[in-house]
């Protein structure tokens, strides 16, 4: 077997980027891009540059109470009596019901430092009859009632403690306080919070712009986190949850208004499986222990194993990516692994391609290709543009970073009006979508962004269908945007898959719809990290 040939983007091809010329390979999309140029008849390709802000837009302190931080010392989160509340209406406070589920933006008091930022952070409780849980364990503190508001949670598995003091309500579903965080009992950080309850969707009805649920399938396997359509099967991949193991489902979905589960695959002690793709009678998953799995799907019912593909990372492969007779295996901390896919079941190396700090930032988190450019999210790295049209010379055209560090998850890219024009989105609280124009990657610049109506939630996977961008957006649910005109994306139509009383549902920022595929056959698929496998119609 041929062994593959390592291309090191190293620091220094970053210095030469201003040298750099622009790739003038044709723009032709892969299957999930949508068309070659969506927008000249709305947009004329004009626009005014915007400031990079970051994820966390500051709007000043969220309630009117403080934290005395003494000297930061030991057992400093455990004392609630530091909370100064005197200044708070504290009568508005109210119990909560149980399976109320929050989450807990955090801002630090602390001013940033000389050309930084605010910190934030965020924290989410569950509200349960035996007080709740937070970090999936159970709550250390929970008084809550008429006029009063304490709640503490501890991970035992990094010694992080969060401590929460109420002050006020600021509507029916909205509580303002103030916050401690410590870590290995040291103080790390204090500010206020404005928490929300996520199942009260901001206002908004469940649905909107005649986005239609048409089915769902639940699955027992797991969390889903990403989802495949092909042959008329669904192949849903998760990976474990407390109790629940990881795996693969396998939907019959020839008929999308009645999905059947028809196989689940759990292999014992390798059960993370974040990612799946296919081409052909080949399905391709993302395992953190195996790296990348190929599965034979001549019988799309009954996957066969075929083989594992090492990523040699301790990781394994983190999400997968097929373009033509390619496929890339996105590593973490060893690179983007590239394979030969003309003979789709028996892919053979190609090459691996690294970028400066892979491990350390996080590495190769997703991809995507188009016109002979691969567009990498490179976590805390940056979202990194590289000429992929010759393996052995792979070249870094240009890089997009954010002033507040934040993490580059996923994005969709496309032509418009004669520029090629990313889609990119982040994740954790407050990350969102941002508009770049990558025309010429030697100088990214950012021409539009969209925000929900509740900041704090996490976008995740986006798909770029024409002029519609379709953005799973965890509690959230799905987004449909029009984004004809680039600079000014426009929300058309929306559906709230959160609700209180799924099974499974946690406090987690992680939670709600994850996934989405659009296959072409009228229907968009999600995977929803509750209730599984959701079937709308395709606008």
């Amino acid at each position: 077997m041929a062994m593959p040939l390592r291309v090191l983007v190293s620091a220094s091809a970053l210095l030469s980027l201003l040298l750099s010329g622009c790739d003038d390979s044709p723009d032709t999309p892969p299957a999930d891009a949508g068309t070659p140029d969506a927008g000249p008849y709305v947009w004329d390709g004009t626009y005014t540059e915007l400031e990079e802000r970051g994820d966390f837009l500051d709007q000043g302190s969220f309630a009117p109470c403080t934290f005395d931080r003494g000297d930061g010392g030991v057992q400093v989160c455990q004392e609630m009596s530091r909370f100064d509340l005197s200044q708070c209406n504290r009568e508005t406070l109210s119990d909560l019901p149980n399976g109320a589920i929050y989450h807990f933006p955090l801002r630090d008091s602390r001013p940033p430092q000389a050309g930084g930022s605010v910190a934030f952070g965020s924290a989410g409780v569950l509200f349960q009859e035996d007080g709740g849980t937070m970090f999936f364990e159970p709550l250390t503190l929970r008084d809550t009632g008429e006029g009063r508001f304490f709640v503490r949670g501890y991970q035992p598995r990094n010694g992080t403690t969060v401590a929460l003091a109420g002050c006020q309500k600021k509507g029916a579903d909205i509580i303002t306080g103030c916050y401690a965080h410590c870590s290995r009992t040291r103080l790390i950080q204090s500010g206020t919070f404005e928490g929300h309850r996520v199942s009260s969707w901001g206002g908004e009805p469940e649905s909107s712009g005649n986005l239609e649920l048409v089915s769902e399938g639940y699955t027992p396997v797991g969390l889903p986190v990403d989802i495949y359509v092909t042959k008329g099967h669904a192949y849903v991949v998760s990976i474990p949850h407390q109790v629940r193991v990881g795996g693969l489902s396998v939907f019959d979905v020839s008929d999308p208004r009645n999905p059947v589960l028809k196989k689940t695959l759990s292999p014992p002690g390798d059960t993370y499986w974040n990612g799946v793709w296919a081409k052909g009678d080949a399905l391709y998953v993302a395992s953190n222990k195996a790296g990348t799995i190929v599965y034979d799907i001549s019988n799309p019912a009954e996957p066969q194993f075929v083989r594992s593909l090492t990523t040699g990372s301790s990781y394994g492969t983190h999400t997968v990516l097929v373009d033509g007779d390619r496929l890339y295996s996105m590593a973490t901390s060893s690179g983007t692994h590239v394979h030969d896919i003309s003979q789709p079941l028996d892919p053979q190396p190609r090459t691996v391609i690294s970028l400066p700090d892979d491990a350390s930032l996080g590495g190769a988190h997703d991809s995507f290709v188009y016109g002979g450019r691969l567009y990498v999210s490179n976590s805390y790295g940056g979202y990194f543009v590289l000429d992929v049209t010759d393996l052995d010379n792979v070249r870094v055209l240009g890089t997009y970073l954010r002033p507040d560090f934040s993490f580059a998850h996923h994005s969709a890219v496309g032509t418009f009006a004669g520029l090629t024009i990313a889609f990119e989105g982040g994740e954790y609280n407050y990350s969102h979508l941002r508009v770049l124009d990558v025309t010429r990657p030697e100088r990214i610049v950012k021409i539009g962004e969209f925000r929900t109506h509740r900041p704090f939630t996490s976008i995740h996977n986006l798909l770029l269908r024409g002029n519609l961008l379709y953005i799973a957006w965890y509690q959230d649910g799905l987004r449909v945007l029009d984004v004809s005109n680039p600079t000014r994306p426009r929300q058309v139509a929306h559906y709230n898959t959160v609700r209180e009383t799924d099974p499974h549902r946690t406090e987690s920022v992680f939670d709600g719809l994850i996934g989405i595929r659009i296959p072409g056959d009228g229907y968009v698929y999600g995977v929803d990290s509750s209730r599984g496998l959701l079937i709308f119609k395709e606008l």
